[in-house]
């Protein structure tokens, strides 16, 4: 199985106007990613709306994600949930369709201490010997914040966790730890933070990235640029974009959508989860900034407006 590294998007779910999950324009999102050159997709995470997804939209969806990488890239299976039976359950699902990279968060209700991530994290290995685990290590009030310390600790304790997510902010001084740390068995540390903080991540050794979609091609270039010696460029690409991912932070899915509208891949911004409204000054902020990075002008019309 190939390693984890450079840009990792997670794929939004897309709606149709009356809020049934669009196929059709779930294949575009993966064929746009495959076509910005990304090295690997995920599906679901939290810019999925997965909380607002049923069991059955989401073994579909990935089904179909699968399907339409056919290969080509890693596909990293959010499969978080509040019980190990239910992350088994989730990782069983993504098995079906052929993915075995999966990304647990551990649940916030087991706490932060290191015997209990293990004993939680020790009983989804057991139940998918197969997996190879991300950890994703969230912010409070959605993740539980865990130390760098005890992470080491509970990845030395299950091999089959190959990388940490780390989104705590901030994270830059935890990756550090982590890779400083690591058993050899951690391949490596997976930035977050939808990119906000990529060149100090990669600058501390993070060995990818896991940004929302919208600018992927944008992110690709930035890591290609790194890690070919060219600071000065990626952090030319850092600056440029950094206006809309500070956006992207507060309008979240419905900024992807709306990006990804101007973008010719969606028809609308409909979304399932809590998201600020975008308004008239909100678009054209962010058009303003499209326009700054040469992404094309704005569309005449927006199929269900900026809901």
């Amino acid at each position: 199985m190939a390693d984890l590294a450079g840009i990792l998007p997670v794929l939004p779910t897309p709606f149709t106007q009356d809020g049934k999950v669009d196929l059709q324009a779930m294949r575009r999102l993966v064929r746009f990613a495959l076509d910005c050159d990304v090295d690997g997709v995920v599906f679901p995470g939290f810019a999925s709306e997965v909380e607002q997804l049923e069991a059955d939209e989401r073994a579909e969806l990935l089904g179909l994600v699968a399907q339409e990488v056919g290969g080509k890239v890693p596909v990293v299976a959010g499969a978080s949930a509040p019980t190990a039976a239910d992350v088994i359950a989730h990782g069983r699902v993504a098995a079906s369709v052929g993915v075995t990279w999966l990304m647990i968060q551990p649940p916030v209700s087991i706490g932060r201490e290191a015997a209990a991530v293990t004993a939680f994290f020790s009983e989804v290995a057991a139940g998918l010997p197969e997996a190879r685990i991300v950890l994703q290590n969230a912010p409070a009030p959605r993740g539980s914040d865990i130390a760098p310390q005890v992470l080491v600790e509970v990845a030395r304790a299950v091999p089959q966790i190959a990388y940490v997510k780390e989104e705590t902010l901030p994270a830059g001084p935890a990756i550090s730890h982590l890779l400083a740390h690591r058993p050899q068995t951690l391949a490596g540390v997976i930035g977050g933070g939808g990119a906000r903080y990529i060149l100090d991540e990669y600058a501390r050794g993070a060995c990818a990235a896991m940004p929302a979609i919208e600018i992927a091609d944008e992110h690709v270039a930035l890591d290609r640029a790194w890690r070919e010696g060219r600071i000065a460029e990626a952090r030319e690409v850092y600056v440029r974009t950094l206006p809309l991912l500070t956006l992207q932070a507060v309008y979240r899915m419905r900024l992807t959508k709306y990006v990804m509208i101007r973008r010719g891949i969606l028809e609308n911004t409909v979304v399932r989860a809590p998201t600020p409204e975008l308004d008239g000054p909100a678009c054209s902020d962010i058009d303003a900034n499209l326009a700054a990075l040469g992404i094309g002008a704005p569309q005449a019309a927006v199929a269900g407006g900026a809901r």
